[in-house]
């Protein structure tokens, strides 16, 4: 079993199993969507796309587009807001996540959802499997994200086996640091949540906790232009 590390969405990557990361914000939230209860989340790339898939009954809708909540809109981005469910479905569209989602639904046979929140069971689940991996970081509109990459380092040690020398790279950056919080709060993104604010900043603590889930979210196909994800 090897464990590849692909930095931002772009980069060429593929295995049986992908493991996709945007922890600040829109894959923790997907993992505490589905743990509080949505049945199910739609992934759509674009923010139409998102809007179109309310025509499909009771759904409601979350996201962001620059950390901002999308008008018209029922939540943001942050996991917080998603603590009780307000219909069975969720479709989400976000500036990074849901589009890496879609690229890795793509290109691997199984894609498996990850942030902090639920590492150690993603990891089981993926070892379980006993096939290559691939780790997707949605990066910053495709350029590399330290909080993601923290978080892929972090899966890489979990993982054990071979590591690619972009594995290897992660595990060493996530190292480096004393806490996920550290790093969190080093990057661009949790730089952005702290700027907007106290209300957003909350979501780097909240979101560096680790292994405080069991759900391991799991892209189930596309339902049209979304990728559909179930745990």
């Amino acid at each position: 079993m090897r464990t590849h590390v692909a930095f931002t969405p772009d980069e060429v990557a593929a295995a049986p199993t992908g493991i996709v990361i945007d922890v600040i914000r829109a894959t923790s939230t997907i993992c505490q969507a589905l743990d509080a209860g949505y049945e199910r989340v739609w992934c759509a790339a674009e923010v139409e796309d998102a809007r179109a898939l309310r025509e499909k009954g009771d759904v409601t809708l979350g996201g962001e587009r620059l950390g901002v909540l999308i008008d018209g809109f029922d939540l943001g981005n942050s996991p917080r807001e998603y603590l009780e469910p307000r219909s069975p479905t969720l479709a989400m569209s976000t500036t990074n996540g849901t589009r890496a989602i879609v690229t890795a639904a793509e290109r691997c046979e199984r894609v498996l959802v990850a942030s902090l929140l639920n590492l150690a069971a993603v990891v089981d689940r993926a070892r379980e499997h006993g096939d290559d991996v691939a780790v997707f970081c949605a990066g910053v509109k495709g350029t590399f994200a330290l909080d993601d990459a923290y978080v892929a380092g972090r899966i890489v040690e979990r993982m054990g086996g071979d590591r690619s020398d972009a594995a290897e790279a992660a595990a060493r950056l996530a190292a480096s640091y004393a806490t996920a919080e550290e790093a969190f709060r080093a990057s661009r993104s949790g730089r952005d949540l702290i700027d907007r604010g106290p209300a957003l900043e909350q979501d780097i603590p909240w979101c560096a906790r680790e292994s405080v889930l069991d759900v391991v979210p799991v892209v189930a196909g596309m339902y049209g232009i979304a990728a559909e994800i179930v745990r």
